[in-house]
């Protein structure tokens, strides 16, 4: 498995190509603010799946959530152009519907999540839940290609993977505050069963 982290090699990956540039005139900004948005928000959705996988049901039902939704057809890999030309388009169904898949990361904490990337990165609240929403699926289709296609779905590989990426995030501090559920500064077992609404397969 690669070292370097989830959130940094789907990063890179919008830096390259079209990605930055179609995200940048979506949200109306400038490619250095989206950016900087977009490497605030990947460890922030990364790292609140992490917490979500850390229980065993949780990394289980992503993973099918993954397998159903986003797994690549068969022989083709990670198609970021054409997966962000569906999100930004309006096409592709449960696959692309960001709203939806912020809905089962966050639980009911979705608007603390804007709000919490927009005071880090100065962007108003309805830029940050654009951008959100236009990240989520393309991080469940990395996350896909990574781990739920090829024989690789291991909900163990899933759940070890991404407890790095919520760890990562929490050092940050981002991801305690947008999930820190009882004002304490840390995250609890209170804040996780007042998350436990957020596992994906819940409804």
């Amino acid at each position: 498995m690669n070292t370097e982290s989830l959130a940094a090699s789907l990063f890179q990956q919008l830096q390259q190509g079209q990605g930055l540039q179609q995200v940048s005139q979506r949200l109306g900004i400038d490619q250095n603010q989206a950016s900087g948005a977009i490497g605030a928000a990947l460890p922030l959705l990364l790292g609140a799946m992490g917490r979500n996988a850390q229980e065993p049901q949780g990394a289980q039902a992503l993973l099918g959530a993954l397998q159903r939704d986003h797994a690549p057809a068969s022989g083709g890999g990670f198609d970021l152009g054409g997966l962000l030309g569906s999100v930004l388009g309006g096409g592709g169904g449960n696959a692309t519907n960001g709203a939806g898949i912020l809905g089962h990361v966050f639980g009911g904490n979705t608007d603390r999540a804007t709000q919490g990337l927009s005071q880090a990165t100065g962007l108003d609240s309805s830029k940050t839940s654009q951008l959100l929403a236009i990240l989520a699926p393309i991080v469940m289709s990395y996350l896909a290609q990574r781990f739920a296609s090829g024989g690789n779905a291991s909900p163990g590989q899933l759940s070890q993977a991404l407890g790095q990426e919520a760890q990562s995030a929490n050092s940050g501090g981002l991801l305690t505050s947008v999930l820190d559920q009882d004002g304490d500064g840390q995250l609890g077992v209170g804040d996780l069963l007042k998350l436990g609404g957020g596992l994906f397969g819940k409804r």
